[in-house]
């Protein structure tokens, strides 16, 4: 069923979350068992006020996540996304993850919605760097400003860019996929139910059962790259 409904759609949007990043191997913050959460508070670590006012700390913290993440590469599952929008089976990428994977992968029409650990950029000027800086604790600006990490902290709003992007594509889906992400979080979890409202097929593909599977047409319980392999030998 996933593959009849894949090839016949006409504009799939595709929506991914932690699943996608834990099966390249970095840690799922929100897991129970070996997310980051139990080794970090994010509230102290991953906030406006501790880059503020714990500025030490907040390094350190951020360093650590973009060296695993420079340590890590994307699966094939993100070649296949890749691949589909180039030949048009996908429209459109939104993610709630800042690994940069997606576009790495060769992925272009992309909504990084949570922002990106790929790059810095100054708070004060809004120019942008690549990460390296952060990592060589080149972290002052000429302006005098600070070189951030280019994600969403705590107490700061999504990109507006990102978020209008994700919403203008749900509208227009006829196909809407969710992969690997629990849709716990806002707005990210409303976006299948907007497609749903204009008439798109849902699916959630998840290791674990979310809230909003009775509302998808189709719930797949298994591991991502496996499903977009499969699908992909499906057209073959």
């Amino acid at each position: 069923m996933l593959a009849k409904w894949f090839y016949e759609a006409k504009h799939t949007v595709v929506l991914t979350g932690a699943g996608m990043s834990t099966e390249s191997g970095l840690a799922d913050f929100r897991s129970a068992l070996d997310g980051m959460w139990n080794e970090y508070d994010p509230l102290l670590f991953a906030s406006r006020d501790a880059m503020t006012y714990e500025r030490e700390l907040f390094v350190r913290f951020y360093k650590n996540r973009i060296e695993k993440l420079q340590s890590a590469m994307p699966h094939e599952g993100y070649y296949y996304l890749s691949e589909w929008e180039k030949s048009g089976h996908i429209s459109s990428i939104l993610t709630q993850n800042i690994d940069g994977f997606h576009k790495k992968a060769g992925s272009k029409n992309v909504a990084e919605m949570h922002g990106t650990l790929c790059e810095v950029y100054c708070d004060d000027c809004g120019e942008a760097f690549e990460n390296a800086h952060f990592l060589n604790d080149d972290n002052i600006c000429d302006c005098g400003g600070f070189k951030r990490p280019g994600v969403v902290l705590f107490g700061e709003p999504l990109p507006m860019s990102a978020i209008h992007l994700a919403k203008q594509e749900t509208r227009k889906a006829d196909l809407f996929i969710v992969l690997g992400s629990s849709l716990s979080v806002s707005p990210a979890n409303l976006f299948p139910v907007e497609a749903k409202r204009h008439g798109a097929r849902v699916i959630i593909v998840n290791d674990e059962e979310t809230k909003y599977d009775t509302m998808a047409d189709l719930v797949i319980n298994r591991k991502i790259k496996d499903v977009l392999t499969e699908l992909a030998e499906e057209k073959g």
